[in-house]
């Protein structure tokens, strides 16, 4: 167990808003719905800045949500959805950029708050989105759709996740990877495969995608 001074050094990292998002989706919820209960998410999590400043924390390192519109299982389940240029769902990329700028701002507010906290919106959503619109160039293929799965166009069903079991004329099979999925950007349809998040880590690492732009070694030890 680390001494108890450690913990005021130390950097708080958060990746919030994808789950809170996605679950209600499948819970039925509407986009208007989900975005009229995105003011009492990002009001709980900055009463979870609060109480972490108030126990010692001053460094604060916040991911915003992803592209959702961009994942396998939201463009198999939403399949009518409006589409942005590179085949993403339009609304619910929109629901995530609604949530991101109500992230942003209540952060700004904490800063106000806390002058002696060091707190950093990371914008992780355009760092991933630049997966989509130039995969090639960055090294990646089939941007939208899933290494890990089986069937439809994007390679997705709830009815044959990644790693479960599913019958092809008569035999049973393990729904596995792709033959390559470090060229891959989604997983499973939710989540993304290591060479993603590696791409977008390194580009986020410079603080380039920062609000304020601090680089990440400079956030751990800001004073």
């Amino acid at each position: 167990m680390p001494r108890e001074e450690t913990f005021s050094k130390a950097l708080y990292t958060f990746d919030i808003g994808q789950n809170d998002l996605t679950q209600s989706l499948f819970l039925n919820m509407t986009i208007v719905q989900v975005i009229a209960a995105i003011p009492d998410i990002v009001n709980h999590f900055s009463d979870i800045i609060k109480n972490l400043y108030n126990l010692g924390a001053r460094s604060f390192w916040v991911y915003n949500t992803r592209p959702l519109g961009c994942f396998p299982k939201i463009l198999t389940s939403f399949p009518l959805a409006d589409k942005d240029s590179v085949g993403c769902a339009k609304p619910y990329n929109l629901l995530a950029q609604h949530f991101n700028a109500e992230l942003k701002n209540a952060l700004a507010r904490l800063r106000i708050e806390f002058p002696l906290a060091t707190i950093v919106y990371v914008d992780l959503y355009s760092a991933l989105y630049s997966l989509y619109t130039h995969p090639t160039k960055n090294g990646f293929e089939h941007p939208l759709v899933a290494c890990c799965g089986y069937g439809g166009k994007y390679n997705y069903s709830k009815e044959a996740i990644c790693g479960g079991k599913i019958s092809v004329n008569g035999k049973n099979i393990t729904v596995g990877s792709c033959k390559d999925p470090s060229v891959r950007v989604s997983w499973d349809g939710v989540h993304f495969t290591e060479a993603a998040n590696k791409f977008a880590f390194d580009l986020v690492l410079s603080g380039d995608f920062s609000d304020p732009p601090i680089p990440l070694k400079l956030a751990c030890h800001p004073r």
